[in-house]
């Protein structure tokens, strides 16, 4: 079901306050209501390079996020704005606005490099903003991207080295799109026309070298190649006159630069259509509640001198989600054997048939909304929860059916309590009466329906409870022998015993029936858990064996590149030796 998404405006997601970051909790309300999938684009660049007004566009409105029209930073921490997604109604678009990078009034750019890699961390889009072109200036401003390494851990390990960690960057770091503004060039690489693509590509090539200068201009490069294989570049024109911009919030498309206003329409065309849901590592889909829960889990991170780590925020989230899948699949069985069972039930196997059918379905529920339960703890913790269930309900019907029978067996016999309290059988041949109408009522006792698995049970104890008075009945009764009042003794002893054997054989049966339901639990809750272990397996398997194409296609790449620059070397080594063999003939003289 879509949520009913109501933001006439963004709201401040996490507060800078002098320099320390704060969450905001009415943001993360807004979060919470939001159940299907997200598309979380952020946008980060230098102050003053219009980020806002792009987001403004993605959001479907002239004003939003503040614009602001002079040269001071506008936006402080980051700002989030959740609107229907204008293509996909199955998903959610959460537009991040940060506040704008080397602030000269922060003199401080820690604080950037925290925003910045929270805005890597929540998106699964991440445009980079600047303006003109991309130069070695633009490169040394994007020094952020090579701090990350710095700020960011993917996995908890200490032994993990900052290589290895950076590795498995790739494979939840957010697509890269670079929108350079005021872009007045022409898109010529080497004399040739080239899409804008084709210009960031190039303008990503790494020199060779190992002088220290040849490091830093391959740094940045190096890195934005490294972690983010998929790329876009935009390139848009001045929307307008200089002394018009800071009119773009009131300005129409008509009273914009032609060139500019298609710029924009494909940027967001772009985004709409190939932005992808968040997911984390291992396929988890993110939504409202579970980008809530990063949002928390980074911030404290942070605020507490750690650093934010991708495999603990997923432990983390784990948790939350798997102690609430528990609840879901408890509330699942409770609300399903409310409506199915009906006590007593007849038989205890129909009970525990009843229990099984809901347990599957409870099982169903919790891996479907579990992930990463270590050791399998949370569902351990279900099969006790179920298990501790079954035995009550199974308690609640032995109680039902005695209370039943009880009751029944008061209404069915009372009549001839009385009787023998009024000494009704207090007479010759009142003994055999007795028995007889004791054999009549049995019967309609065991004719009545919806006794129970209590029914044989409830009635020995009581006709147990009655035997003094029987007995009484058989002493007084004249016409008996007193061989046959032995008899009479013994055929009731008998009659007890065999009742008593059939109790136990019933105990028994039960007690298997009991053991049996015990085993297919357990072989259920392993099904499940396999099942999903496989799917697992080869979500993993898809995932990794995608994260292993982009790397080694970057590195092909990047031996392309060396191989074309060997090449080059080589042919100017060639085209030098010929140039000499010429002067070396030309000068030769014939005697």
């Amino acid at each position: 079901m879509t949520s009913q998404i109501h933001m006439p405006g963004p709201v401040c997601l996490i507060e800078n306050i002098n320099g320390q970051l704060m969450v905001n909790q009415e943001a993360l309300k807004i979060l919470s209501t939001i159940k299907e999938p997200v598309v979380v684009v952020a946008i980060v660049g230098l102050y003053r390079t219009g980020k806002s007004y792009l987001m403004n566009k993605l959001a479907g409105k002239k004003k939003g996020f503040s614009l602001g029209s002079t040269v001071q930073s506008h936006t402080k921490g980051i700002w989030m704005w959740c609107v229907p997604h204008p293509k996909k109604s199955d998903r959610t678009l959460v537009l991040l606005d940060t506040e704008g990078l080397g602030d000269v009034e922060k003199g401080d750019n820690q604080n950037d490099s925290w925003i910045f890699a929270l805005a890597i961390l929540l998106s699964s889009t991440i445009v980079y903003n600047s303006m003109g072109t991309i130069n070695q200036q633009a490169m040394d401003q994007l020094h952020y991207v090579t701090e990350l390494t710095e700020r960011i851990r993917s996995k908890s390990s200490p032994e993990a080295s900052e290589v290895e960690d950076s590795a498995d960057f790739v494979s939840f770091f957010p697509d890269f799109v670079w929108t350079l503004r005021d872009f007045s060039l022409d898109l010529e690489v080497d004399g040739q026309v080239v899409t804008a693509d084709q210009y960031l590509e190039n303008s990503l090539k790494l020199k060779h070298g190992t002088g220290e200068k040849i490091k830093n201009f391959n740094l940045p490069r190096f890195c934005i190649r490294t972690f983010f294989p998929k790329k876009k570049c935009f390139v848009f024109d001045r929307p307008t006159h200089r002394k018009r911009l800071g009119q773009l919030e009131t300005l129409h498309d008509d009273e914009l630069d032609p060139e500019f206003v298609k710029q924009v329409t494909e940027f967001c065309s772009y985004i709409f259509d190939y932005s992808k849901i968040k997911t984390l590592s291992g396929g988890i889909k993110i939504d409202g509640p579970r980008l809530e829960n990063l949002v928390l889990t980074y911030v404290n991170a942070i605020s507490s001198g750690d650093l934010p780590c991708m495999e603990n925020a997923v432990l983390a989230l784990a948790q939350i989600e798997n102690s609430a899948a528990v609840q879901k699949a408890i509330a699942h069985y409770d609300q399903q054997m409310s409506q199915k069972v009906k006590l007593p039930t007849d038989t205890l196997q129909e009970l525990l048939d009843l229990h099984r059918t809901t347990e599957r379905e409870a099982i169903d529920v919790f891996i479907k909304n579990s992930f990463k339960d270590v050791d399998h703890l949370f569902q351990k913790d279900l099969a006790a929860q179920l298990e501790k269930r079954q035995n009550d309900f199974v308690n609640q019907n032995m109680k039902a059916s005695s209370d039943r029978c009880s009751a029944l067996l008061q209404d069915i016999f009372q009549p001839l309590e009385e009787s023998m309290k009024q000494g009704v059988f207090s007479k010759p041949r009142g003994y055999r009466l007795l028995i007889q109408k004791i054999q009549d009522l049995k019967e309609q006792y065991y004719q009545e329906p919806g006794k129970g698995t209590q029914a044989e049970e409830t009635l020995q104890k009581y006709l147990k409870s009655k035997e003094s008075a029987i007995d009484a009945v058989l002493q007084t009764d004249q016409t008996l022998t007193e061989k046959e009042k032995e008899i009479e003794v013994e055929r009731v002893k008998a009659e007890a015993a065999e009742a008593n054997a059939k109790m136990l054989e019933d105990m028994q049966k039960q007690t298997q029936q009991m053991m049996e339901q015990k085993e297919k639990s357990y072989q259920e809750h392993v099904k499940q858990l396999t099942d999903k272990m496989e799917k697992d397996r080869i979500q993993m398997q898809q995932e990794q064996e995608r994260t292993l194409a982009l790397k080694l296609k970057e590195q092909e790449q990047l031996m392309k590149e060396g191989f074309q620059k060997e090449s080059r070397v080589l042919n100017d080594q060639i085209q030098n030796l010929r140039k000499q063999m010429q002067k070396t003939r030309s000068g030769c003289v014939i005697i």
